[in-house]
């Protein structure tokens, strides 16, 4: 039960947050995080609260609780926010919680993996909910928000509102996926979200989108991959690079910010490794021709 003093402060950092261009997960997640924060503390006043406090909590998550450090991140985060902008004193996330950079490439689908993943769907609705998401990379949130005005069949684009970082950005169309979506859209006939949950003119549910796809992933055998939703949207970016599109455009059809982000899929494309003269072959004078025509073992 939050005290009184407790209660205000949620409703100052509810209202400062407003004044932000904060997505609605990040708000929610902030007055989470403080909430456990204010519990945490029961008896002391949030005006009270130093960064030792706060810190302390922070090890208490990790060492009691045995949280994740995405979870630990995200509740420092929230501190950072509630110190600067409520309590107009310093905090300082501990350094510790980010380490050095991981280099770590993401997981990529083959071209036939995702083939057999949108094909091995029976409902017409996630069919064509997945095969929108592997043609315009879509991020999870992006999709969902997606109503039906933003579909435009005449320019064969799709405008993405209010994307990562509160930007617009236009994506294609597929043609192939136009057609799936005039027959899903006689079928299913949405309302104002382009994918409905289980009410029409309500946005379907980013959890049950990811339940389908794991769903398929297991019925397929390739739950073990470590495959997920944002796969596909990775899938999407290192296949338009093997197809020969440049760097420049892939970002901006992935909303990235920065061109640094986008030059993963250089690294990930398999295509481009293909390509690759071994100067060792050339060292010792092997010819393409010559290694096609070898045994295979």
């Amino acid at each position: 039960m939050l005290t009184q003093f407790a209660a205000n402060a949620l409703q100052r950092t509810t209202d400062l947050l407003a004044l932000g261009e904060y997505s609605e997960a990040t708000k929610r997640s902030y007055l989470a995080e403080l909430r456990f924060l204010f519990t945490y503390y029961v008896t002391t006043r949030p005006s009270q609260l130093t960064e030792k406090m706060a810190v302390d909590y922070l090890i208490y998550l990790a060492k009691t609780l045995k949280c994740s450090k995405v979870k630990i991140k995200m509740a420092s985060q929230s501190f950072s926010f509630f110190f600067a902008h409520v309590l107009k004193k310093e905090y300082h996330s501990p350094k510790v919680l980010y380490g050095a950079h991981s280099s770590k490439l993401p997981a990529v689908m083959s071209a036939d993996e995702v083939r057999s993943i949108i094909q091995g769907v029976k409902s017409m609705k996630y069919r064509t909910l997945l095969s929108l998401v592997y043609s315009t990379g879509l991020r999870l949130q992006e999709l969902c928000n997606l109503k039906i005005e933003h579909i435009d069949s005449k320019q064969m684009v799709i405008k993405v509102v209010a994307g990562k970082g509160k930007k617009d950005r236009i994506v294609p169309l597929s043609h192939a996926v136009l057609s799936e979506l005039r027959l899903y859209f006689l079928q299913y006939k949405p309302e104002q979200y382009l994918f409905n949950g289980c009410k029409k003119g309500k946005k379907y549910s980013p959890r049950m989108v990811q339940h389908i796809l794991s769903k398929t992933l297991i019925d397929l055998g390739l739950n073990h991959k470590n495959y997920s939703f944002h796969t596909l949207r990775h899938s999407f970016a290192t296949h338009l690079y093997d197809n020969g599109t440049d760097l420049l455009t892939i970002q901006h059809l992935m909303g990235h910010q920065h061109i640094s982000q986008t030059i993963q899929y250089l690294h990930l494309s398999t295509k481009r490794l293909a390509s690759i003269v071994n100067p060792f072959d050339v060292l010792i004078g092997l010819t393409a021709e010559a290694s096609t025509n070898e045994e295979q073992w």
